[in-house]
């Protein structure tokens, strides 16, 4: 079983270079492999749960079906991600007391699961005011554990898979995730009732999807860590964000990702600018964007993930300037709305799926890439906590101006783009 596995893992890495172990220890080396399979099917399962258990889709139709307030489906997005990141500044100095760091990835997996079977559970047997209020308490805990799941993978993904391997792994994950997805949206197609039992079925299986990534994350086999700088976790909070001031490389990495918040931030406005477009509601069957979205994911990943692996730096910059194009496509079009434009902007959609992939992968790449130790933990914290805070921010201030223009929203956001692709020209190469 052990040399199937070497030989496949070969023959998808293309493991050629002698090298390429060069920046994790010998013992870690032997042991690439097994981690490879486990991370890749551990990162699937939970890709395969984001699906299932879609804020954006999955979520609002269930509450939408037990009568919930408009408000709580309003706030599932910004919960959801923010809820996530927020958090991870004071997360990462706890995990950073710790030498093996897997088993806060497999806690905060197994509460996700536990969490969005509450939520199916919460469909069945509440309606209203009620259970909007228990879906909402139940994501918050959903989103603090994704926080900590997301602190403690990148630090084993860079403790047990080699640099030049990295980006493929995770381009493999998102386009075996999006095939699924495209099979998760054609059926969305020929679902006609938004009947509270559908959803929930596809919640319970969501959650068995985290459940079971615990089991396959719990055999990856992690090297011990160095420790330094855990400990009270406000202090060492306040610690790392001197890492702004310290470390011009992750400022500037910093900023240029706060400007590519754009490009996942710009999705929601594409859909209200087809609506917009289109005089007959129906024919804007979100089934097709979320097929869309996986097409983009499935053709994409594994692109973007070899790119990335041998410079993210320009993947950043070449994504920043197609968020820049097709957010200025798209405000341009809002500004003659017409049913004919509905298909293009579907196009865009999937252009903006594909660039938002390529950020993606280029941003984790770049960050796992730039440091080793608890030096790339204290990264990951702080950027995911300042990206958190913004946004809460710009998502608010986004959903109010598209009140007023759509167009102004989607030129702001080609603005930003245009910007991340200057600073990512101060971004020196890691994959070196």
């Amino acid at each position: 079983m052990v040399d199937k596995l070497e030989s496949l893992y070969e023959y998808l890495a293309d493991e050629e270079d002698a090298r390429v172990c060069k920046d994790i220890p010998d013992s870690a080396c032997r042991e690439v492999p097994g981690n490879f399979f486990a991370i890749f099917v551990t990162q699937f399962l939970t890709k395969l749960g984001d699906s299932l258990a879609s804020s954006k889709v999955v979520l609002p139709w269930l509450l939408t079906s037990v009568g919930a307030p408009a408000f709580f489906a309003g706030i599932l997005v910004p919960i959801r991600e923010s809820g996530s990141m927020l958090p991870q500044l004071f997360i990462g100095g706890f995990v950073r007391r710790y030498p093996l760091r897997k088993w806060f990835f497999v806690l905060g997996s197994a509460l996700q699961g536990i969490a969005v079977c509450g939520i199916a559970w919460v469909g069945l047997s509440f309606d209203g005011y009620t259970a909007g209020v228990l879906v909402t308490l139940l994501l918050v805990v959903f989103s603090l554990s994704r926080g900590l799941c997301s602190v403690a993978s990148k630090d084993v993904m860079g403790k047990t898979i080699p640099k030049t391997r990295r980006g493929l792994l995770t381009g493999y994950c998102s386009s075996a995730s999006g095939l699924v997805t495209i099979g998760v949206g054609a059926g969305f197609l020929f679902v006609t009732s938004p009947d509270a039992d559908n959803y929930a079925m596809l919640l319970f299986a969501a959650g068995l999807c985290w459940i079971v990534a615990t089991l396959t994350y719990a055999r990856v086999n992690e090297y011990r860590g160095a420790t330094e700088g855990g400990g009270n976790a406000f202090e060492a909070a306040l610690a790392s964000l001197s890492l702004l001031r310290r470390d011009a490389v992750f400022r500037n990495f910093v900023v240029t990702r706060c400007l590519l918040m754009s490009s996942g931030l710009a999705a929601p406005f594409l859909i209200i600018l087809a609506r917009e477009a289109s005089a007959d509601s129906s024919l804007l069957n979100l089934g097709l964007f979320i097929i869309a979205g996986g097409v983009a994911g499935f053709c994409s990943g594994v692109v973007w993930g070899k790119l990335a692996d041998l410079s993210s730096r320009k993947v950043l910059m070449l994504t920043a300037a197609a968020t820049c194009f097709i957010c200025a496509v798209a405000s341009g079009l809002a500004l003659t709305a017409n049913s004919n434009s509905l298909w293009l902007v579907l196009g865009l959609f999937f252009l903006l799926s594909v660039t938002h992939e390529g950020v993606r992968l280029g941003r984790k790449t770049y960050l796992v890439d730039m440091a080793a130790g608890n030096r790339r933990t204290e990264y990951v914290a702080v950027s995911n906590s300042i990206i958190g805070l913004l946004l809460l921010i710009v998502g608010l201030a986004g959903a109010v101006l598209a009140q007023f223009s759509l167009v102004a929203v989607l030129a702001l956001f080609a603005l930003s783009g245009l910007l991340a692709v200057l600073t990512g020209l101060r971004l020196p190469e890691v994959q070196q």
